[in-house]
């Protein structure tokens, strides 16, 4: 009996910031968390670079990236998914 298994690997979704290198996007993931001491809710963000194969993710898109092996010195998520499509502006 093989049951579904569920992936260890960490999913965020975030915006593309940056598309300019090659089969590389900069995706800026934002959080909403509570302040300890003082209870007011803050933004905080984080950049990573994920691998994209064919270029295919432009800027604006909401895109969700996987954690994978390293692929390079910075880059160690991969773009599993479009989630929104950017607005042409």
């Amino acid at each position: 009996m093989t049951e579904a298994k569920k992936s260890l690997k960490r999913t965020l979704i975030g915006k593309v910031v940056s598309d300019k290198r090659a089969k590389t996007v900069t995706v800026l993931v934002e959080r909403r968390v509570k302040h300890e001491l003082y209870g007011k809710i803050v933004s905080l963000s984080s950049k990573y670079h994920a691998h994209d194969e064919k270029g295919e993710y432009k800027v604006g898109d909401m895109i969700e990236i996987t954690e994978s092996r390293p692929i390079s010195k910075t880059k160690n998520w991969v773009v599993t998914r479009l989630v929104q499509k950017g607005a042409i502006v």
